[in-house]
């Protein structure tokens, strides 16, 4: 992905591109239990990272406290990417995020 990516995108957005489809893909390892699809598109303005599971249940944004060693995933979702959501497919959803090139 890495290498795809360098020719569109500065290294600050390589690294959040990283950090967030790892966050999303943990969560459907960890959440969903099902077999996931990873699809990156780059765009020229954005790039954007799907993760497709067939769990229908929609993740939730937790706001633990400091001292917790889990649950922030969707909350750096949500902060790093310039808009992110869930999609329900006909077997089951895909979690999205975009963030700007």
């Amino acid at each position: 992905m890495r290498d795809r990516l360098t020719v569109l995108c500065a290294p600050d957005v390589l690294d959040t591109v990283s950090l967030l489809v790892t966050e999303l893909v943990t969560n459907a390892i960890l959440h969903a239990r099902t077999p996931l699809r990873l699809v990156i598109e780059a765009h020229p303005d954005r790039v954007r990272v799907c993760v497709e599971d067939s769990s229908s249940q929609p993740p939730e944004v937790h706001h633990y406290g400091t001292d917790a060693v889990t649950g922030r995933g969707l909350a750096l979702v949500e902060k790093l990417a310039s808009s992110w959501g869930v999609e329900t497919t006909p077997t089951g959803k895909v979690v999205w995020c975009e963030i700007p090139i």
